[in-house]
């Protein structure tokens, strides 16, 4: 199933069970949130989780696009990415827990054909504050699904004030043969979708209280999703990375994990731009100014002649109606051209700095990093990267 077989179904699926689909998928947050990005399809849908009654009813789905950069340094490995999208469903005090669940198993097994027995759930098994979390226990039982009881994996929390609820974590077996052991002892067991029920709101002194309106949030990652409909054991090997891993190797000759950062952080950095960011020393732009400026120090590792102006079209624009949005390639290039181009100003006043003796001549400690960096404005990485060369 490729990737928009996958979106159309999941989007079908719960169109036809009376979801609405929630208009708005920018990384931007809300005005008045504090965070810089969206990191999850959830987070523009707080307030309404909490009570307050949403325009469009009561029955919500969403493909909503994400950034984390909390993996940041993991980003190159075989599942890290910086931009993805989130499938999510909501009930805002309309359906429980269970029916969740049992759409969850549907839509898994019938809309996407994957086998019942590659599947595993875990579930909320009680703590010292709330008991164990029998609904979506005697749920899976009567779906036959096997189940695994756990405690800290199994209860979600919207920081340490909030809403907050247990959750049941559905799993795909990706080994070979039959399914072995359990989600907790095998990292062949893969998560796929998790159902939270919000049932609390945690306060500042931790003490619980029940919400008046229950709710259900379920979110799943769309790569994660179709490495496993298509059988990959890499989430750059999907056909949603395909034009991207075809194209870069063919451009620079990189290691594989420098190959991986290169398009995760080019696409990235196309998708936060269209958004409407531009490159800056502070909050969101410098967030944009960090990820092309790793991306081109991967690049010039090797060979320093190297540079975006080689980046084709093509790609910019794949990325851009992908995540559907309206901006031009053109300006998107600019943007990366006139970053690449600064960058290499910062690059030249680091080699004349670091060429002076004092740096010369001995290894480059903690006080010399940050030195470079409230005075001169070099990153650390910037920084490591001449002194490598």
């Amino acid at each position: 199933m490729d990737t928009e077989q996958t979106l159309r179904t999941f989007t079908d699926f719960f169109r036809e069970r009376g979801h609405e689909t929630v208009s708005g998928t920018s990384l931007l947050p809300p005005p008045g949130d504090p965070v810089l990005f969206t990191t999850s399809g959830m987070h523009p849908l707080t307030p309404y989780l909490q009570g307050r009654p949403h325009p469009q009813g009561r029955r919500l789905l969403n493909v909503q696009r994400c950034l984390r950069t909390t993996d940041l340094d993991e980003v190159g490995d075989s599942t890290h990415l910086t931009v993805f999208e989130m499938l999510g469903s909501w009930s805002l005090g309309d359906y429980g827990h269970p029916q969740s669940l049992s759409w969850g198993h549907e839509l898994l097994r019938d809309g996407f054909g994957i086998p019942a027995e590659r599947l595993h759930a875990t579930v909320f098994g009680g703590d010292d504050e709330v008991g164990p979390d029998n609904e979506s226990l005697r749920t899976w039982q009567e779906l036959g699904v096997p189940v695994e009881l756990t405690r800290e994996d199994n209860w979600w929390s919207n920081g340490p004030v909030g809403i907050c609820g247990p959750d049941s974590e559905i799993f795909v077996w990706t080994g070979d043969g039959p399914p072995r052991r359990t989600p907790t002892t095998d990292p062949r067991w893969v998560e796929i979708w998790n159902h939270v029920h919000l049932r609390y709101h945690r306060h500042q002194d931790g003490r619980l209280e029940p919400l008046r309106q229950p709710g259900v949030d379920t979110g799943m990652g769309l790569e994660r999703l179709l490495t496993v409909l298509q059988n990959r054991r890499d989430v750059h090997e999907i056909d949603l990375f395909e034009p991207w891993m075809r194209t870069v190797p063919s451009l620079w000759d990189l290691d594989e994990r420098s190959t991986r950062l290169v398009c995760d952080h080019l696409r990235s950095s196309i998708v936060v731009t269209a958004d409407g960011v531009r490159p800056s020393n502070t909050g969101r732009g410098y967030v944009l100014r960090r990820l092309v400026r790793r991306l081109l120090t991967a690049l010039y590792r090797e060979d320093s002649s190297r540079g975006l102006a080689e980046l084709p079209r093509e790609l910019i624009e794949h990325t851009l109606d992908h995540f559907r949005q309206t901006e031009r390639a053109d300006l998107v290039r600019e943007v990366l051209l006139d970053e690449e181009r600064r960058f290499g100003q910062l690059l030249e006043r680091g080699r004349r700095v670091l060429s002076r003796t004092e740096f010369r001549a001995r290894p480059l400690d903690e006080e010399d990093y940050a030195y470079l960096h409230d005075t001169y404005g070099l990153p650390r990485e910037l920084v490591a990267g001449i002194s490598a060369g």
